[in-house]
Parts: C-alpha cells; structure tokens; sequence
C-alpha cells in the first residue's frame, strides 16, 4: 500500500521535519491543524501525489511545495490564499486543485498554465472575471465557480467546450447566454442566482436551480415523444418488408386448378 501521514486534526505550530523525511510518502493529510507556514523542507517528498492541506491558516503557498514533481491532488481550502505565485504552474503533474473558501479577487495566472488539470475547485472566493485565455486550460473538464462575485456570464465560459461539470450557484447573474453548444456539457448548477428563466443547454444536460426540475420534465416529454415517434417510422419499413414476403410467398405457392 502506499506510504501516507495523517495528522489531520492534530494542533501544530510548524511541521514536524521527520514527515519531511519521508522520501517514499505518496499521501500526507494536514487538515485543520493551524499550520501558517510549511517548511523548505518539503519538497524532498518527491513521491507525494496527494497533498492536504485544508482548513489551516496559510497566507501564501511556499515555492517549496510548487517542486512536488508527482504531485496530482491539492486541498488549500479554507485557508487565508489572496493568489497563487508563478511558480506553482510547475506543478504539471496537477489534476485536482481544491483551492475554495479563500480570499482569490482574480484568477490566479499560473493555472492557466497548467493544461493537464482537470478539476478546480474555487467556489467561495471574491471572483468578479474570467481571464479571456481560460480556454487554454485544455485538460479541464469539472469548475465550481459558486459562491463568487460574478454579475454576468464569463464569457471565456463559451469556448469551454470540453467542460463535463460547471458550478456557478450562489453568483448575481440575471441573465445566461444559449449554452446549447457546449456538446461536453453534463451538469450544470445556476442555483441562487436572480435569474427569471433557466438557460438553455443541450438535451444531454442536467441542470441544478430554479425551474430546472419543470424544463427537464418537459425535454422528457419532448424526448419521449420523439422516440415513440421514430419507432413508428421505423416499423413502417418491416411491415412492407412482411407484406412483401408474403406476396412473394403467395405467388410461389400453386393454384387450386394447378393441383
């Protein structure tokens, strides 16, 4: 099994150094310990894939950490985070950033960096835009947007086509542009937002917030009428194909003055 270190729970004023020692950890939980600071010393775990750190009151993410060259999963939230610093788009190993509940007024530049992450998490923070190259995050396919400040659809948004999940609950948009195009589109919550109708998405998409539950039991409707539908069209074909057969067996077969 791999190697892994919880002191989640634990009150700790600095990081142990023996855990730093550790050269083959794969999984180190530090949640809710206090911790304000890591130390330098914690980029020797060059095994590490998972990283928690949540819940603690860091103000900045050491450049230390940003050395992780395994690194895949990151938890920072419910921390004291303004940004990010350049180096952390080192971190190209990074697929799931947890970095919610902080104190983030802009994107953090380095991410968009990061091609290959595919999960952000930053709902809860003071976000008010998108940065216009967001769609170079190629590699992402679930954003949870909720609880920020945002007064319009960001529009870098719509050339997001390959985004599975996006998650804008709790914003102050009025209004949603047509998102029938984004093809990849599964999910997508609006909840808590003072909007007067639900936006309109393609057909494969479920949608979270106000009067989502009534536009998808009328798709279903819809959708199940088309069905009925073609399945009609489709019998029509069959029963030529047997009305065609038995006239053909009809004419094979002898007349009673044959016999």
């Amino acid at each position: 099994a791999p190697l892994e270190a919880v002191l989640t729970g634990r009150y700790l004023k600095r990081l142990p150094g023996p855990v730093c020692a550790l050269g083959s950890l794969q999984k180190l939980y530090i949640s809710g310990t206090g911790l304000r600071e890591l130390p330098e010393e914690i980029e020797g775990l060059r095994e590490l894939r998972i990283l928690a750190l949540d819940f603690n009151k860091l103000e900045e993410v050491p450049e230390a950490l940003c050395r992780l060259p395994r690194l895949t999963r990151l938890y920072l939230g419910s921390n004291r985070l303004f940004g990010l610093p350049a180096e952390f788009a080192q971190l190209q190993t990074l697929r799931c950033l947890w970095i919610e509940n902080n104190y983030l007024y802009h994107f953090p530049r380095a991410l968009l960096q990061m091609p290959a992450l595919q999960s952000l998490q930053m709902g809860d923070n003071r976000l008010r835009a998108l940065p216009g190259s967001l769609p170079r995050m190629t590699g992402l396919r679930g954003l949870w947007l909720y609880g920020n400040r945002f007064e319009e659809f960001p529009q870098p948004l719509l050339r997001m086509s390959q985004l599975h999940i996006l998650d804008l609950d709790r914003n102050k948009i009025i209004d949603f542009p047509d998102l029938a195009h984004l093809k990849g589109l599964r999910l997508f919550s609006y909840d808590h937002n003072p909007v007067k109708a639900p936006p309109c998405v393609a057909d494969t998409v479920t949608l979270v917030g106000d009067g989502a539950q009534e536009l998808m039991e009328a798709r279903e409707e819809r959708l199940q009428s088309l069905r009925e539908k073609a399945s009609h069209i489709l019998e029509i074909p069959i029963l030529l194909l047997e009305l065609d057969s038995e006239r053909n067996v009809s004419q094979a077969a002898p007349s009673s003055c044959q016999l």
